[in-house]
């Protein structure tokens, strides 16, 4: 019998055309540019444009990318997995209107919300449908408008200057290859840690509506973050993760050809590359250009990659990533 397993054949992503500089950020709050990229590495990140971007639009724009590089027709998708903490529509999800801006109609579509472990759990997902033989294409996507949510005040400042809008998908189809395949996908949570990274507001289980002025006022839709906690965690994870997806498949850290992280610091990726003892050429970050764009970070980068001509066919390529939850994860690729 024949063993099925899972490749990307294609890859895509869409930023909005809005760029905000540390600069421009000075007009609403008191900060620097030095100060911003001391702290993340970050430059200048994207804005969604209010009546031309969407979450499902950006998402679609990326997903067509992908779908065109791995020479199929939209209609050849059979299932959606969708990775977004910004839906468009608290329900239904963004996965319904980029399925209904593809002009899927009927095929099946799934949320998730695994924050900026998002795009390598639906990746997981869809790895594990297609080696069942359930599916032969799946369009995996990560979407995020974050501009929106974010405190955009000296208050704020610490979290604000992190977050920017954009997406990445790609396309995963079957494969007989054991040479050019996902090889593992590695997937951890410690909900332990939930309140170090989360929004409260809206929730369910509050008197009255699930959302009110005083919420607001009182700062319930803010990103909270404990930043000392989620740096010493992440890299303690981050270098666990892809230990886990080397020692699984027989490699160590030499053979890694490219590490693509989630982009959530610069410092961060650096302390991990230390860690790993990765060469610079080893390691992808574009968070200088974009920001932490949570979920779609690892697709935006690694399509980047791709086209910089720093994914080749037989590469080992890593993808990994911590995020609120706490959540992480990890995929090891033969290209």
């Amino acid at each position: 019998m024949t063993t099925v397993y899972s490749k990307i054949s294609g890859l895509g992503f869409y930023v909005p055309e809005n760029v905000v500089t540390n600069d421009d950020l000075t007009q609403y709050m008191e900060t620097s540019d030095a100060w911003i990229q001391e702290r993340t590495g970050i430059r200048q990140r994207r804005y969604f444009t209010y009546g031309k971007d969407t979450n499902a639009s950006m998402a679609t724009a990326a997903s067509r990318m992908a779908i065109d590089r791995a020479g199929l027709q939209s209609a050849d998708i059979e299932l959606i997995v969708y990775a977004t903490i910004t839906p468009d529509y608290y329900f239904p999800g963004s996965a319904f209107l980029m399925q209904r801006e593809l002009g899927l109609d009927g095929i099946g579509v799934i949320d998730i919300r695994n924050q900026c472990s998002g795009f390598v759990y639906a990746l997981s997902i869809a790895d594990q449908f297609i080696k069942t033989g359930m599916y032969k294409r799946i369009l995996v996507v990560g979407s995020e408008i974050q501009s929106t949510w974010i405190n955009k005040s000296t208050a704020g400042r610490g979290v604000a200057v992190i977050f920017g809008d954009g997406a990445g998908a790609a396309v995963v189809e079957a494969t007989t290859d054991p040479e050019h395949r996902i090889l593992s996908t590695h997937l951890h949570a410690d909900g332990r840690f939930a309140e170090d990274l989360y929004v409260k507001e809206p929730g369910s289980s509050r008197p009255n509506r699930a959302a009110t002025k005083e919420m607001i006022d009182e700062g319930g839709f803010d990103v909270v973050m404990n930043g000392n906690a989620v740096f010493k965690h992440a890299v303690v994870r981050f270098a666990e993760v892809i230990n886990e997806s080397l020692t699984a498949n027989g490699y160590q850290a030499d053979d890694i050809s490219l590490l693509v992280p989630h982009q959530a610091n610069i410092r961060i990726s650096n302390y991990v590359q230390q860690q790993m003892g990765l060469a610079d050429d080893k390691i992808f970050n574009n968070i200088q250009q974009y920001g932490n764009t949570t979920a779609a970070s690892i697709p935006i980068a690694l399509t980047e990659a791709f086209e910089q001509g720093r994914v080749r066919s037989g590469d080992l390529i890593c993808l990994a990533a911590f995020g609120s939850g706490f959540t992480w994860a990890s995929a090891l690729i033969k290209w």
